[in-house]
């Protein structure tokens, strides 16, 4: 089963962090994905509350990757600006939503339901190259909408009966684009990479960064903070 986490992460700031809204800003991220929340935090952006939306996922007929994952990217961040603005304690808070798909030519390979469904996805990737895309949705406190479109080329080595049941045994398939996790035993199978290993793993660092860094967001307020603390 997926990692269940809270939708209310104040409680991960530090004491006093709350007095500092308007220097720090406010941000709220519209996934519920452990993974995601760990890369943000991995950069020093604490999200001031999990807002995941649940929308329809399903490709549209002859869907592009790349259509798919900016549409439903934007979808999310719609979705959780709804009830964002109708918080008082969020209601100028910047809103970022994220969708990631992995894609073996134009087609879509949808996180697997089934041991089954993630053995296909496996046998797919092996000894090829696959394309995962992660389109980045932020609306701001003012409600601009900016899109960001990430795309990241992994290489497979040639996978054999033993390497996908061994990989099936532990798990990692579930909740997982493509059947796999890169930061886990999966990494055993990449031959190459090129692009963000970050947006693999689910979201785009440096592209993040820049996205919010180009809309005001002050994402160096806690990396100062800290550099503060250790005076």
């Amino acid at each position: 089963m997926a990692e269940k986490i809270t939708t209310d992460v104040s409680a991960r700031l530090k004491p006093g962090k709350k007095a500092d809204l308007k220097q720090r800003g406010q941000i709220v991220l519209a996934s519920a994905s452990p993974r995601r929340l760990a890369l943000l935090e991995q950069v020093g952006i604490v999200p001031d509350a999990l807002r995941p939306a649940t929308i329809d996922e399903t490709p549209a007929k002859a869907e592009m990757p790349r259509t798919l994952v900016n549409r439903l990217s934007l979808a999310k961040a719609e979705a959780a600006r709804k009830t964002v603005r109708a918080e008082k304690d969020l209601a100028s808070a910047y809103i970022l939503a994220a969708d990631t798909v992995v894609a073996v030519g134009r087609k879509v390979l949808a996180k697997p339901e089934t041991a089954e469904d993630a053995a296909a996805a496996l046998n797919q990737l092996s000894a090829r190259t696959h394309r995962v895309y992660t389109s980045i949705c932020l609306i701001t406190p003012g409600d601009k909408v900016r899109h960001r479109l990430v795309e990241t080329r992994v290489k497979f080595t040639r996978l054999t009966r033993e390497d996908i049941n061994a990989y099936l045994a532990t798990g990692e398939w579930r909740d997982k684009a493509g059947g796999y996790a890169i930061q886990g035993f999966a990494a055993a199978f990449i031959t190459g990479i090129k692009g963000s290993f970050s947006n693999v793993v689910g979201l785009p660092l440096r592209e993040t960064v820049n996205l919010l860094r180009g809309e005001k967001f002050p994402v160096y307020f806690n990396w100062l903070s800290r550099a503060e603390v250790k005076k």
